[in-house]
């Protein structure tokens, strides 16, 4: 068995770091105007229920992935959700899944390296990151949404 040499965060801590932002991103979702976040866009970027259908597309794809080492292609939900409560609803199984899939990781699967959607071939970690990462970046052209249309987004240290 393979062990670390150093370790800054603990899987649960990272986990808990994970779901933080995930949990902020849902109250962004739920401050937009119901058509507002099917519609709106600034400079020919996609409206946030678009990102949030990514964000959906890479979270629990990309950790169940990971953890059944099976490297499937990316793809977007073929379901079409056209209300925002069916994305709150989504994104509620999603987190759930999460942790059930988080469970099943091992501290050495953070080192292994894993061809993420078939085209990432990155350490898990780096893989994970990403996800958090990418989050995080579409998360903030929902703020920028927010602020366009006279909303105050969330303080985004209120994880």
């Amino acid at each position: 068995m393979q062990t670390l040499a150093a370790q800054v965060i603990t899987p649960e801590d990272l986990l808990k770091h994970w779901q933080g932002h995930r949990a902020l991103t849902r109250r962004v979702i739920e401050l937009f105007p119901e058509k507002d976040f099917f519609e709106f866009s600034i400079g020919g970027m996609r409206s946030f229920s678009k990102l949030t259908d990514e964000l959906l597309a890479i979270a629990v794809p990309g950790l169940k992935g990971i953890v059944n080492k099976e490297e499937k292609a990316f793809a977007e939900e073929s379901e079409k959700l056209i209300f925002k409560a069916q994305y709150l609803e989504k994104w509620d199984e999603a987190t759930a899944e999460i942790n059930q899939y988080w469970e099943k990781l091992s501290i050495e699967d953070f080192n292994e390296t894993f061809n993420l959607f078939g085209q990432y071939e990155f350490p898990v970690i780096q893989n994970i990151l990403y996800f958090i990462e990418n989050e995080v970046h579409h998360r903030g052209q929902g703020y920028v949404y927010l602020r366009a249309l006279g909303i105050e987004p969330p303080f985004f240290w209120e994880r």
